[in-house]
């Protein structure tokens, strides 16, 4: 439960009446779902009624109709700025109806919020912006409450300005600290900062999941799972809490942890929550299963639970880097090479400066085009951004070695890439 200290300064949603559906719909760019998720989250647990596309869709609906239904039914709307929104003309358009929307009715409110470093688009000197730069995992902190009160319609009192900015840089602070220590490899120092939690911890899920979410990526499993389930018990409705435990127990890989993980996914699937980060761990599980199984059955399931990620949000180079290469292991390298090729137009040929998993995913088009030499270059390149996110490097060594031994590279170019992973535990063996 959200502390009362911090919900007695949160305002609750507006009744709906009439033709409305939603207290609020969140326009964004899929590559900022990560982001979004975390909102959607807060909001679901203050019981607000969110309209969120990938939760609101279903096998053949039209997006554009569906989206626009959405808007019309809907009390409020929250526009996702960032660099990735940007370039997207389809944002622009929403911005301009939901600012259209807002001037004819007085009763719908309109509130951008930016979430990184993006400059404003000339459109936006109209309309005040909330600024979240400071909070790139999730809403939190005070610009968080301004967020509520702007959805809502109503100012905020003296009273909850002050506890406002009191909020905004203590939860900036719990965050510098988390990336801190995953920087620094320092497992135990997570672990700390989380039991020792603070009102930032406990106002949303944010900074319990990044806590989480590098934990896992250290490879430190358990303590990941732990986290993720004590903080369920106070967010029971987050959605990214499930994703991340269900990945956590994946990599963990121990006794009965594939089928709890896929217990979880596939109720998420059910529940049609058919985002990107659900389907890409549900692809990730089926092929788990199919290293057990041996079942072609298996591999094809995860292939395709990729592809339709990369169909639903084109732009998601996660699921379609595993949506090509697990044509590959398929055999279809035809169209694994047309999906990889999809993948470089979006992730591009360099590598990404503070992007582990961009910049591998950029040495992975190249190994599927057989490109070797500037494969290894560009994994090495991985590697070092991230030095000590060894779990991140052993998934990734896993994936290179599969496809390797589809593609046959000679045993130097085989060698190349595998001492890109040096720094992995049991190196001369792997």
């Amino acid at each position: 439960m959200i502390p009362e200290e911090w919900l007695r300064f949160a305002p609750r949603p507006k009744e709906l009446t009439g033709e409305d559906k939603w207290n609020v719909f969140l326009s964004y760019r899929s590559v900022n779902r990560g982001w979004v998720l975390n909102l959607y989250d807060v909001l679901t647990e203050l019981g607000f009624k969110v309209f969120l596309d990938q939760y609101v869709l279903k096998s053949g609906d039209t997006l554009i109709e569906v989206l626009q239904n959405g808007l019309a039914a809907s009390q409020s709307g929250v526009l996702i700025w960032s660099n990735a929104a940007s370039e997207s003309e389809w944002v622009k358009k929403e911005y301009y109806y939901l600012l259209t929307r807002a001037t004819n009715n007085p009763d719908f409110c309109f509130v951008p919020v930016r979430i990184d470093r993006a400059p404003l688009p000339g459109f936006a000197d109209i309309k005040i912006f909330i600024d979240f730069s400071e909070y790139p995992d999730g809403p939190n902190g005070g610009d968080l409450l301004r967020l509520l009160h702007g959805i809502v319609g109503s100012p905020l009192s003296p009273e909850a300005v002050r506890f406002a900015f009191e909020q905004d840089e203590a939860a900036g602070i719990e965050a510098a600290k988390i990336s801190a220590a995953v920087r620094n490899n320092r497992p135990e120092r997570l672990l700390q900062l989380f039991n020792d939690g603070g009102l930032p911890w406990k106002t949303t899920a944010a900074l319990a999941c990044k806590s989480a979410e590098g934990l896992t990526k250290l490879g430190y499993n358990d303590e990941a799972i732990e986290v993720l389930d004590k903080t369920e018990k106070l967010f029971p409705k987050a959605i990214r809490l499930k994703q991340l435990k269900a990945l956590a127990l994946a990599r963990r890989g121990q006794h009965n942890d594939l089928n709890d993980a896929q217990d979880i996914l596939g109720e998420l699937y059910a529940l049609n929550h058919l985002d990107p980060e659900t389907l890409g761990i549900y692809g990730r599980s089926w092929m788990d299963r199919y290293k057990k199984s041996g079942d072609l059955k298996d591999l094809r399931e995860s292939r395709n639970l990729y592809e339709l990620g990369f169909t639903k949000t084109p732009s998601d180079y996660y699921t379609g880097i595993n949506a090509a290469s697990k044509s590959i292991f398929l055999g279809e390298n035809e169209k694994g090479g047309l999906l990889a090729s999809k993948v470089e137009a979006i992730v591009g040929k360099e590598a990404v400066p503070g992007d582990y998993w961009k910049t591998a995913t950029v040495a992975e088009t190249l190994l599927i085009q057989k490109k070797f030499k500037e494969a290894a270059h560009m994994y090495q390149s991985a590697v070092d951004i991230a030095p000590a996110e060894t779990a991140s490097h052993q998934s990734t060594w896993n994936q290179a070695k599969i496809l390797m031994e589809k593609l046959q590279p000679s045993e130097q170019e085989y060698n190349d890439i595998k001492n890109a992973f040096k720094t992995l535990p049991g190196f001369t063996e792997i």
